[in-house]
Order: structure tokens, then sequence, then C-alpha cells
């Protein structure tokens, strides 16, 4: 196949066939065949493909049908008409690299200079990721199923179906990222996408976040305010905390519990503060003697 790609061009520019530039048909002639030669013994040349039959574009120019080709490609001088080849000769050889880009003749100028254009990598694509407070504190396994293409041996996609496993740590916050390479969808020529899940909190009907503290707020009378009282926490991982308020609560007032939070997911023997916020529930009236006895016992 590859000789047959070969066969009309060079008969075309035999030299036989060319009297009035026999000298320059020669060479050219010559150059033809050590390409050809070269060609088959390159180990590239070992992979079928159906364009090498246009490969003799890089050697010579096409021929018109009306006239016989002319290596020179003008008359005049034997200089004139080796610019006008080399200038025929650049316009092949831009024309099939522009047809081929990426196929057997990027990789025959890779092998034989060394360079080439490298693979351009897709954008990657987020996707979110919600947990509850519960798994960001204990821990969690999830599996993400995803299907995306990817090309088979004859380089046409296919759709595929994965499942990815993510292990959340205990203490991850929201806005943490997982990457899995290269999990994007194959296309010729592209560097496919990196897949990544991006970490986001499902809101808590008790606690709120704050960094490694949880924050919750509990609801007490004005007398349990001023005189002290105990409060009962359930914490994420259900046990009950008794905690016993002996300060006077004030509307600003935090009760700190040491350790009693979020683990810290590089210290993971480390925890936050549990920060136990008031909301003081005052009376909607109260009697004259009331009043007498509050006047008395806070002047």
């Amino acid at each position: 196949m590859l000789k047959r790609g070969y066969r009309r061009p060079r008969h075309e520019i035999a030299p036989r066939k060319n009297p009035h530039n026999k000298h320059d048909a020669e060479a050219i002639f010559k150059q033809n065949l050590r390409c050809l030669r070269r060609t088959i013994s390159h180990p590239l040349s070992l992979i079928s493909l159906s364009h090498l039959s246009l490969f003799p574009l890089f050697l010579s120019p096409s021929p018109s049908h009306k006239t016989r080709p002319s290596i020179a490609g003008a008359r005049g001088s034997a200089q004139e008409a080796r610019a006008a080849r080399r200038r025929r000769q650049a316009a092949a050889v831009g024309l099939a690299a522009g047809r081929f880009r990426g196929g057997i003749f990027s990789a025959f100028a890779g092998a034989g200079e060394g360079s080439g254009s490298a693979a351009r990598k897709a954008p990657q694509i987020e996707r979110t990721l919600v947990c509850s407070l519960e798994e960001l504190y204990k821990g969690a396994t999830k599996k993400m199923k995803i299907s995306r293409d990817v090309l088979d041996a004859h380089g046409r996609p296919t759709t595929v179906e994965e499942i990815l496993v993510i292990d959340v740590k205990p203490g991850w916050k929201k806005g943490t990222k997982i990457t899995f390479p290269e999990k994007g969808n194959e296309m010729r020529n592209l560097i496919p996408s990196d897949l990544v899940f991006i970490i986001d909190e499902r809101p808590h009907g008790v606690f709120k976040r704050d960094g490694n503290d949880l924050i919750v707020t509990q609801k007490v009378s004005l007398v349990e305010a001023l005189t002290g009282c105990t409060v009962q926490v359930t914490t994420l991982d259900g046990r009950t905390l008794t905690i016993p308020i002996r300060s006077i609560i004030s509307p600003n007032y935090e009760e700190i519990v040491q350790g009693e939070s979020m683990p810290i997911t590089k210290e993971p023997s480390k925890k936050g503060n549990m920060r136990i916020r008031f909301q003081i529930k005052f009376p909607s009236r109260l009697t004259t003697d009331q009043k007498a006895g509050i006047q008395q016992l806070l002047s």
C-alpha cells in the first residue's frame, strides 16, 4: 500500500520524462526513493493507515492533468526552477500537515525531530457532594455512579459506567475537594478532564457549624438565667451531655464545652468546642407584687 502511494509521483518525476531539466529531475527522483526506503524501515510504517497513499504530498507537488510535470514549474534558469520547486514542496507539506494533524505524520515528525505539539487537557468538571453533619463528624463512604465516553481500539467512543468510591474523612469541611484524575470523556488529541467533587454540608436541625466548633442554642427562663440551671445536649454520635450552668446568663453569654465538637482532620485526636448559646424567655406580664419583689431583690 505504501509503495503504491509512491508509484505514480515517482514515475511522473522520472528523469526520462523531464528531458529539459534532467539533472534536477534525477535529484528529486533519488530523494523520493530514499524517503520511501526510510519510511518502510521505520517502525511506525508497520501501522496500517488508510491515508498512507497521500504521503507523497510531502515529497512532490500534485501534477496537472493537462501538462507534463515540470520540476521547476516554470521555464527559466536552474536556480529559478529550484526556488519554485521548494515553494511547492513547502505548500504540499503544509497541506498534508493540516489534513493529518495528530495522525501518523505528527508521529513521524516527533520521531525525527524530537518535537511535536503536546495534547491539550480538557477543563475540569466539578460536582457537589452533599453530606450530613453526622457523616462529616463520624466519617462515611460515598459511592458515586458516573457514565462517560471512552475510545475503543479503533478510536470510536463507547459509553461506560463506573462506580467511584469516596471515603469522607471525619472533620472534612464544606469546600473540601476530591479529585479523580482524567475521569472525563475521552476524545482524540485531548487529555480527559479531571472530575472534582466538592463537599457541601446539609443544614442540621440542632447544630450550626463554625469551623471546628458546633453551636447549639438552648431556651431558658428568666429565673433560670438569673439563678442557674442544667441543660442537656445530645451529641452527633448519640451521647447525652448534662451540663450545669452556674453563671448568670446574659443575652451574649456562651457556655463552652471543651472537645465536644467536630474532629480536626489534621489532628484526629483533637476536636473543636461546643458553644452553647441561650435564648432567654421573658415573662409576658408581672403582677404588682412580683414587680415590687423583683425591685427589692435587685436594688
